[in-house]
């Protein structure tokens, strides 16, 4: 029996519908499903979930839930995890203060400040998860949905370079869906190739029947001046490829737009947005939690889309399909750094999942994309090292920061923010720095 260990099931949407698309599969509808959560309420809820799923689904899955990690992992085929350390308070946290000083955010949970603190809150638990994996599950596949995606795969491969682990997003089939509909053509009906980092990665090939769309698309945006104000067809029009993530994720990454109330008006980016996305995700769970207090269906998504089930599926049967996966690069993006974290298309069949090379990225992609992994390596190093300057030079590195505030006020920002999460940091890097230092 195929065992799937879920590490933070007390995300309880997301846990529901990773179950609904593995049971859907008849080869998979008999799995041993095993929950953990740190959470007690969140994991009830979770495992209640799961089972009116199976129910729902007519499937025979095992579904067992445990507050202990190790447990959880034991025997484990394949890992996936879905973490937030800190939870919504520190989400909160890593956007309202640095709104107080000025820096504005949308998301903040993929590099930037925001990137950053979370990025250093995760490490020392998913370091615990790979040497836990280690030891009781070591051929195990981890598959990792945990923002900030880039540093946490980095991480992983600094701290557990003998797990096998690769990160899942499903930001480039969302691209490539809601693009096809701005052209009118079944998304089944297109071939799509990105490359590039998670949440900025670039659409290189998208075409029908051979096909290019990009022409196509042009001339939707010029028939559609809404269409216009949007960060990334602003980055589109001027870089020439399509970045794969929405608009405010992507006006985030960047100097051009959060610095200026003009460009936040004229692009109709709402800052401190994840704020209310992270308060109706309690909601979500507050309402699974009333749902399994009565008799009534848990409410599914039609399909399978997220990339974990298939790429379970595709292991275990032995069905080829290619996904977009953030893995190391190892001569896979030839004009980024090696080392770092990529996405690109991944091959999964029974053979286990391998990356495509891609080549060398379009010259303005990557000079957009090497901010990014200097932020996402210096984070990297700060914790590798314990040395609180890097933690600041990171920020400092971040394109929507230094366009905002100064060198003395990220140190300072970075000082409040070490203070406001505490224990949750690794120990080194715990402590204020003045800004005076040398």
């Amino acid at each position: 029996m195929v065992r799937i260990a879920f590490i933070g099931a007390g995300s309880v949407v997301f846990t529901r519908q990773l179950v609904a698309d593995l049971l859907r599969y008849d080869e998979l509808s008999d799995v041993h499903l095993v929950l953990h959560d740190i959470d007690p309420a969140r994991l009830v809820a979770a495992e209640g979930s799961a089972r009116r799923i199976d129910a729902q689904l007519g499937t025979s899955a095992t579904v067992t839930a445990t507050l202990d990690r190790r447990t959880a992992l034991t025997g484990a085929d394949f890992v996936i995890t879905m973490i937030q350390v800190g939870g919504i308070d520190a989400t909160i946290t890593d956007l309202e203060i640095p709104a107080r000083h000025g820096l504005r955010q949308t998301i903040g949970d993929t590099t930037g400040v925001g990137g950053v603190f979370r990025a250093l809150r995760t490490f020392p638990v998913l370091e615990a998860i790979t040497a836990d994996m280690r030891e009781v599950c070591p051929d195990a596949l981890l598959l990792n949905y945990t923002n900030p995606m880039a540093m946490n795969v980095w991480w992983a491969s600094v701290v557990a370079p003998d797990i096998q682990a690769v990160g899942l997003c499903h930001s480039v089939y969302w691209t490539a869906h809601d693009l096809a509909e701005v052209v009118g053509i079944p998304v089944e009906e297109t071939r799509f190739r990105a490359a590039g980092v998670n949440h900025q990665a670039w659409l290189l090939e998208w075409t029908h029947e051979g096909r290019d769309l990009y022409p196509t698309l042009r001339e939707r945006i010029l028939a559609d001046p809404g269409l216009e104000r949007r960060a990334r067809v602003e980055i589109f029009r001027r870089i020439g490829y399509y970045p794969t993530e929405t608009s405010e994720h992507s006006a985030e990454y960047l100097p051009w737009f959060l610095r200026s109330d003009e460009q936040i008006e004229r692009f109709r980016i709402e800052p401190l947005q994840y704020i209310d996305i992270s308060r109706e995700n309690v909601a979500d769970f507050e309402s699974t939690q009333r749902l399994l207090l009565t008799d009534a269906p848990v409410p599914l998504e039609e399909g399978a889309s997220e990339y974990a089930p298939q790429v379970i599926h595709s292991i275990v049967t032995g069905t080829r399909r290619e996904i977009h996966g953030n893995v190391i690069n190892r001569g896979l993006v030839d004009n980024l750094p090696e080392g770092a974290v990529v996405e690109v298309p991944c091959i999964v069949d029974g053979d286990g999942l391998v990356p495509v090379p891609m080549g060398a990225l379009p010259a303005q992609c990557a000079a957009l994309n090497r901010p990014y992994l200097s932020v996402a390596e210096l984070t990297v190093e700060a914790a590798r090292t314990g040395d609180p300057r890097l933690l600041r030079q990171a920020v400092l590195m971040d394109p929507n920061a230094s366009s905002t505030l100064t060198p003395e006020q990220i140190w300072i920002l970075c000082d409040e923010l070490v203070v406001a999460h505490g224990d949750l940091l690794p120990e080194p890097l715990r402590a204020p720095l003045p800004a005076s230092a040398l």
